[in-house]
């Protein structure tokens, strides 16, 4: 019986609009517990991480709120730690999406440690990879990618004492339509794999899932990193910086399922819910809709 730690980190100081700090308490009201003990899983609830509040100040020097950014990390690097050092699968309920930058520097760490590796799968509808000095906005959130690649404030990117805590071959990107001028750049010289809406147009999900988990065996470790925008806002409108065009909810049902099928998902984050833009909380109980297909719900009747 697999353990699930589950991680309240409610804070929006890296987003656009407020609203995300709402995000773990509408995960659990919409059921999320209760849905994967269904699933004979145990679940501990951490209830919440505690840090600084939204200040909500102008960006300094082409970052926003990065202080408070510094330490909602520090405290859900810490967390997640201690989850998988307890041999528990951690699950992140965001909040904004600069907090992915904690989880996965402490899954990297991690993986160094147990000498496993690492396959990141970002489903997002933005590249989140800006710098302070390309951003248009300065804003936490659209900057993990990067800074978890080395390219960021120097406090955002060594937790755990390593930098970078990933590489490029070591993530890809599934739902992406909305990326900056700099993003693009920033993408190629990396060498980014990225699934965008038109190539998941051209050629499907099935065909991008299987190229995304190309590779993956016994000794790899995939991390899920789900920002409730990659939907399609139609299906998800409780997110604060939807974007049309996003996959619909049979295609993220097939994705969630095929990374259940694989049996080695290890952590997970589920970020940018927000309450305060959804509808009678439909979003939230779409993410545990979908949460639950990761861990092995499906429609499969065939023998």
């Amino acid at each position: 019986m697999k353990t699930i730690s589950l991680i309240g980190a409610p804070t929006d100081v890296g987003a656009s609009v407020k609203g995300a700090s709402m995000g773990p308490d509408a995960l659990r009201v919409a059921g999320l517990t209760e849905a994967l003990q269904a699933r004979q899983l145990q679940v501990i609830d951490r209830g919440n991480l505690h840090g600084p509040a939204n200040p909500w100040q102008e960006p300094v020097n082409g970052l926003r709120h990065l202080k408070e950014a510094i330490d909602w990390n520090q405290a859900v690097f810490d967390a997640v730690g201690q989850a998988l050092s307890d041999g528990h699968l951690p699950m992140m309920l965001g909040g904004d999406h600069c907090l992915a930058i904690g989880s996965i520097s402490a899954v990297a760490a991690h993986c160094r440690q147990a000498g496993k590796k690492l396959r990141v799968l970002w489903f997002d509808a933005h590249a989140d990879s800006n710098l302070s000095t390309i951003s248009p906005t300065g804003n936490i959130h659209g900057m993990p990618v990067a800074c978890l690649m080395g390219h960021g404030p120097k406090e955002l990117i060594g937790y755990g004492g390593h930098t970078p805590a990933m590489l490029p071959h070591e993530i890809r990107q599934i739902g992406i339509r909305s990326v900056d001028a700099g993003e693009k750049k920033f993408i190629h010289e990396m060498g980014i794999q990225v699934y965008d809406m038109r190539y998941i147009d051209e050629y499907g999900i099935r065909n991008a899932m299987s190229s995304a988990l190309a590779g993956v065996d016994a000794n790899t470790h995939i991390h899920v990193s789900f920002d409730m925008d990659c939907l399609d806002p139609q299906i998800a409108p409780g997110v604060g910086t939807a974007v049309l065009g996003g996959p619909t909810y049979r295609e993220a049902q097939l994705c969630m399922e095929m990374i259940a099928d694989t049996g080695l998902m290890g952590s997970l984050d589920v970020v940018e819910l927000n309450p305060a833009l959804d509808i009678r909380n439909q979003t939230a109980i779409l993410a545990v809709d979908l949460i639950e297909s990761l861990f092995g719900k499906s429609t499969l009747v065939r023998i």
